[in-house]
Formats: structure tokens, C-alpha cells, sequence
């Protein structure tokens, strides 16, 4: 009887640790599961841009691509730095009808100037991203060129583009001789978004961009996974004074799968909920192209705009949150270089529509292309 008893009280301890134990986990689940959007991508088709050339420009290198709902055009970014034609965008306007891209059309190119007004000379820009403002006109972000020692930049631009302001960038993103600091070379700004929430053009807004991969600084070569660890920053534009960076935040990129010889961040989209944006990570690697789209939460993630380095130990720092939306391999299509997205107008059915571009590298043989994906977001 004692025996029954004693196995009994065992049984029923074993059982109320394990309920314990359990129902935490959910609970812990559950709340991570408050934290993020009920988002969803439904893939519904693709569109090849074909045309090699318009208006003497050679047409390629699409890194970037931002809507403007005011005259339903998109602009596309290239990144060719001037070498085969000067610094530019496109003008796109996308057919879209019963959900399928029908035809894209080039509207324009618009060639970019500097400062002094002029047209950018070859190896002086790198331009990567590309957003729409509330003031109708565009912000664009550059790599910098690594080895002409020019500097990284994110500056407006109108849509004649020419050249209206320039945001601050810190001095720890610019790399410096004899100092171990700066982005590393082709792995500065590829990503860019805004976030409005006014009505009037003069309302202030927010802009994002995050460096494609660690600083130089972050990186410990003893440590591999120090590679992955992203710096971005979150300034607010006012109507007067100075762009003021107010945040910048730890991400951290996926790490690769065996085979892969590339990888990063290479868009941001704000989402209409504050403090909610979605991220684009490429890589390149034995497999081809693979492309995975995550949500992210900024809400209590760390402030690192003092931590000098990001190369030693990190458990004091609470890094953006994100949850996989898409893996884009799981469509059974080709995947092109894909490196902007953006949202376009509403659809039929009054959903969201989301554009992916790629860059094709302006691949002459053909194995790259100009492609456009169309999602609908629910």
C-alpha cells in the first residue's frame, strides 16, 4: 500500500512538472507568436524583361525598385557604376491585371547628378537602393567604390535626378587608412525603405537601410559567424534640419547552407504597422540563387550605436526579431539574381500586391535576366 502510495505521489509530481514544463513552452510559443503579423506571400507569376537597351542606356542591373502610387509608376535603381552608362533609373509601368504581370514598359531613364550638378563619372557611385518619399522625391543609397576610396552615401534626389540633399552616414561605416573600420568592399547600403505616417508632404518620416554584411570592425576572423552580423540604421527626416539617426539595431543574417559562396541582406520594405518592416536575404551559391523573405519586429531590440565592435561576445545585445515569410526555393521557378522589392497598387481583390526585380549582372550570355516576380500579400 505504501509502495502504490509513494509510486502514486511520483507519478503525479513527474506529471505536474511535465505539464509545467510544457506549458510554458507553449506559453513562451504563443507570445512570440503575438509579437509577429499573420503575414503570408502567395506567389502568382513571373515577367522577363527582354529589351537590352533605351535611349542609348543599357538596361540591367535592376538592385532596387520603390512605387509611386501618385502616378502608378515604379522606379528602378541600376547599379551600373557609370561604366556602361551613367549613374540612373528607370521609369516602369507595370501592367497588372487578374493578378499577372501583362507588360512592363520603360516610361524614361533619368541620369543622376552629383553636387556640382553633373552626371556621375565612371567608378564614383555604386547605387543599390532606391525609395520613394512622401515629398515626391527619391532616396538613393550607394555602396561607395572600395577601391577608388570612395565613400558610401544615401542622398535625395528629384525625380529629374538631380541631387537635393545627403543624409549624415557615421564615421564607423567609412572606411579610413591604417584604421580596421568601414564596410566591407561591395557590402555597404544595398537596402533601402520609408516609413510615412503623415498625410502632408511636410509630415516627417522614417528611412531604413542596413549594410548588406558585418562591418569590417564586427568581424572576427577567428569566429565565422561574426560575418553575419549586420548593422542597421533608422533615421527620421524632417522637414527642417538635419536627417537625425536615432536607432541603429543588430540583424542577424541566416547562416548559409553548405555551398553557398554569397550571402546578405539586399532590401528592406517598411510594412504599414509601426515597427514592423520585411527583409530580403540573397544568396549565391552551388545550388544557384536562393532568396528568403522574413518579417521583423524592431520593438526591444538593442541600441548598438556606441558598441565600437561587434566582433567579441554579443549577449548583452538583443538583436531585430524575424520570422521566415518566404522561401522563395519552394516555388519550383528559376531564381534570378532578386535583390529589390517593393508594394505596388492594390489588386482586384483589394489585397496587396508585392514586386521582386533581380539584377542580372548584365550577364551577356544570356544566363541572367531582368526578372520580375508579383506576389499577393494576405
Amino acid at each position: 500500500m505504501i509502495i502504490t502510495i509513494k509510486k502514486n505521489r511520483f507519478f503525479a509530481v513527474f506529471l505536474s512538472c511535465f505539464l509545467l514544463i510544457f506549458g510554458f513552452y507553449n506559453l513562451t510559443a504563443l507570445a512570440e507568436n503575438r509579437v509577429f503579423l499573420d503575414l503570408k506571400l502567395e506567389f502568382l507569376g513571373e515577367y522577363n524583361l527582354t529589351e537590352t537597351t533605351y535611349k542609348e542606356s543599357v538596361i540591367g542591373g535592376f538592385s532596387g525598385i520603390t512605387y509611386n502610387p501618385k502616378k502608378d509608376v515604379f522606379y528602378s535603381i541600376s547599379d551600373d557604376r557609370s561604366n556602361l552608362s551613367p549613374a540612373r533609373f528607370y521609369t516602369l509601368k507595370i501592367d497588372i491585371n487578374k493578378n499577372k504581370i501583362n507588360d512592363i514598359n520603360i516610361e524614361s531613364v533619368t541620369f543622376l547628378k552629383n553636387k556640382e550638378g553633373k552626371i556621375y563619372s565612371e567608378n564614383t557611385s555604386d547605387t543599390e537602393g532606391i525609395a520613394f518619399s512622401p515629398r515626391n522625391t527619391l532616396f538613393i543609397s550607394s555602396e561607395g567604390v572600395f577601391k577608388q576610396n570612395i565613400p558610401p552615401f544615401i542622398n535625395e534626389y528629384d525625380l529629374d535626378g538631380n541631387f537635393k540633399s545627403a543624409l549624415r552616414i557615421p564615421q564607423r561605416y567609412i572606411t579610413k587608412e591604417g584604421e580596421k573600420k568601414g564596410i566591407e568592399n561591395n557590402l555597404g547600403f544595398e537596402s533601402l525603405t520609408i516609413k510615412s505616417n503623415g498625410t502632408m508632404a511636410q509630415d516627417p518620416f522614417r528611412l531604413f537601410t542596413a549594410t548588406e554584411s558585418a562591418l569590417v570592425q564586427d568581424v572576427d576572423l577567428n569566429n565565422p559567424e561574426t560575418v553575419l552580423r549586420s548593422r542597421l540604421m533608422h533615421y527620421v527626416i524632417n522637414p527642417f534640419g538635419d536627417p537625425v539617426l536615432i536607432g541603429e539595431h543588430l540583424y542577424i543574417i541566416d547562416n548559409p547552407i553548405l555551398g553557398t559562396l554569397y550571402n546578405g541582406i539586399s532590401d528592406l520594405l517598411s510594412l504599414p504597422q509601426e515597427g514592423y518592416l520585411l527583409s530580403l536575404e540573397r544568396t549565391f551559391g552551388l545550388r544557384g540563387y536562393g532568396v528568403k523573405i522574413y518579417q521583423l519586429v524592431m520593438a526591444n531590440a538593442s541600441d548598438i550605436s556606441n558598441q565600437k565592435s561587434l566582433a567579441g561576445e554579443i549577449n548583452n545585445i538583443t538583436p531585430i526579431r524575424k520570422k521566415l515569410v518566404l522561401d522563395l526555393q519552394k516555388l519550383g521557378i528559376k531564381l534570378d539574381n532578386l535583390e529589390g522589392l517593393t508594394f505596388g497598387p492594390r489588386l482586384a481583390d483589394g489585397s496587396q500586391s508585392l514586386i521582386m526585380v533581380s539584377d542580372n549582372n548584365f550577364a551577356k550570355d544570356g544566363k541572367q535576366k531582368n526578372q520580375f516576380l508579383l506576389f499577393k500579400l494576405t
